[in-house]
C-alpha cells in the first residue's frame, strides 16, 4: 500500500485518494492491503469494503466547497450532463437552478425509480409533469427518461437520448443521495466502457466521496460525481435501520383513507398529517410499505404522540428517535377543485383529492422539505 499512496491513487469503489495514516479520515486502506497481484490490480478502501462485503456504511464527512467545485467546474467542460433525480422524491432531490453551474451543456434528465409507482399509471403525464416541475427549478431538460436503474426498464431509452445529445462529449453524471446514480452507471459502463469493475453502490449517503472517470471505448469518459448530500431530506436525518424502512425497494402499495375533519395520519414516528378542515374525503399515501401508518382523532394526537412514538409509532425505535429534530408545522391550504400533493422530503407524499379543499398541517422533522405541488398521478 505504500507504493499506492505514494503515486497518489484512488478507491477504484469510491474515488477518493487513498491514504493508511487514519483510520477516521476517508479513503482508509490498512497498512500492507492492497487489489491483488499486477500492476491493473483494483484497491478499494476500507469503507467501500465493509460496504460491499457487510453492507455495513461508515459516515465520512463532505463539505459543500467540495461539491460546488466539482459542478461549477462542469461548465467550463464540453459535455452531456446526466442528472439523476428519485422520482419518489423529486422535490427533494432534483438540483435546482443546476444550468448555472453546467452552463450551456445539454442536461438529460433521468428519473429512476418509476417501478415504485402503481401499474397503469400513464407515462406521457408523469414526463409532462416532470417537465413542469423541472421548468419551476430552472431546469430545460434536452430530454427527460423514466427509468428503473434496478430493474433496467427504460435503459434503452437512456442510452438513445446520451446517443442524441452527445456528439461524442464526455458524460458527467451528477445528483443527490440515494438517487440511484452508481447502479446506474453500474449499468451504463456494460455498454459504453469495456472497463471490469463497478462502482461500490450502497443505499448510504455520500458513497461516491470524489469524481469516478470511467473511460469509454471511443476514447471520452463518464464521470460519475459525488451524490449531493441535500440537508432537507429526511433520509438525510435517519439512522440505518430506519433508512431501511423509509427507502421503498418494491413497488409501493397506496393506502387510501377516507377522512373527516379533525383525524390525523400517523407516519410512524417520523411525520403527522393533520385534516384540520374540510368536508368528508380521502387521501392517498404514497410511502415506503415499510412505514405504518395510524389513523386517529386530532382530539388527544399530542398526547398519543408522547406516549407511543418510537414504539406502537415506528420507525424510528426510541433510540434513533432521540436523534431527530423536533417536529415543525406547515400550514397548507388545499383550494377547491385541485388535485395536489402534499410531499414530505425523503419520506414521500400524500395525495389529496381537493374536491372541495382543506385545509391541512403537516408536521415533520425540522429542516425537512413539505411542499404542495400538482398531484403526480
Amino acid at each position: 500500500m505504500t507504493e499506492a499512496i505514494r503515486h497518489r491513487l484512488k478507491c477504484s469503489g469510491c474515488g477518493v485518494e487513498l491514504q493508511s495514516e487514519d483510520p477516521s479520515r476517508a479513503g482508509y486502506v490498512p497498512p500492507g492491503a492492497g487489489g491483488g497481484k499486477g500492476k491493473d490490480a483494483k484497491i478499494v478502501c476500507k469503507r467501500c469494503f465493509r460496504i460491499r462485503h457487510y453492507n455495513e456504511a461508515v459516515s465520512v464527512p463532505m463539505d459543500d466547497a467540495q461539491f460546488l467545485r466539482i459542478l461549477s467546474g462542469i461548465g467550463a467542460t464540453r459535455s452531456t450532463v446526466l442528472h439523476i433525480v428519485d422520482l419518489f422524491d423529486f422535490d427533494g432531490s432534483v438540483i435546482p437552478g443546476l444550468h448555472r453551474f453546467v452552463g450551456d451543456n445539454p442536461v438529460v434528465l433521468a428519473v429512476n425509480k418509476a417501478d415504485l409507482l402503481p401499474k397503469g399509471v400513464n407515462q406521457n403525464r408523469t414526463v409532462n409533469w416532470i417537465r413542469k416541475l423541472a421548468k419551476e427549478n430552472g431546469l430545460k431538460p434536452a430530454e427527460v427518461v423514466l427509468l428503473s436503474a434496478k430493474l433496467n426498464a427504460g435503459f434503452d431509452r437512456l442510452l438513445e437520448a446520451l446517443r442524441n445529445h452527445r456528439n461524442g462529449r464526455d458524460i458527467y453524471v451528477v445528483g443527490a443521495t440515494n438517487v440511484g446514480k452508481s447502479t446506474l452507471i453500474n449499468r451504463l459502463i456494460s455498454d459504453y466502457s469495456d472497463l471490469d469493475g463497478e462502482l461500490t453502490v450502497s443505499p448510504y449517503p455520500g458513497t461516491t466521496l470524489d469524481v469516478v472517470s470511467v473511460p469509454l471505448e471511443d476514447g471520452g469518459a463518464m464521470i460519475d460525481t459525488p451524490g449531493i448530500v441535500y440537508p432537507w431530506r429526511l433520509t438525510e436525518m435517519v439512522g440505518p435501520a430506519t433508512l431501511r424502512a423509509v427507502l421503498p425497494d418494491k413497488f409501493v402499495k397506496p393506502r387510501v383513507y377516507q377522512l373527516d375533519e379533525r383525524q390525523t395520519l400517523f407516519f410512524g414516528a417520523l411525520a403527522r398529517f393533520d385534516f384540520v378542515k374540510g368536508e368528508h374525503q380521502s387521501f392517498t399515501c404514497y410511502v415506503s410499505n415499510g412505514i405504518h401508518v395510524h389513523r386517529r382523532k386530532l382530539d388527544g394526537a399530542d398526547e398519543f404522540w408522547e406516549k407511543h412514538r418510537g414504539e406502537l409509532l415506528s420507525p424510528p425505535n426510541a433510540g434513533e428517535l432521540a436523534s431527530l429534530p423536533p417536529l415543525a408545522r406547515h400550514s397548507l391550504r388545499i383550494p377547491p377543485g385541485a388535485k395536489m400533493d402534499v410531499s414530505i422530503s425523503g419520506l414521500g407524499w400524500i395525495q389529496c383529492s381537493g374536491l372541495t379543499g382543506a385545509m391541512i398541517d403537516v408536521y415533520a422533522p425540522k429542516g425537512v422539505k413539505v411542499v404542495l405541488r400538482p398531484s403526480m398521478i
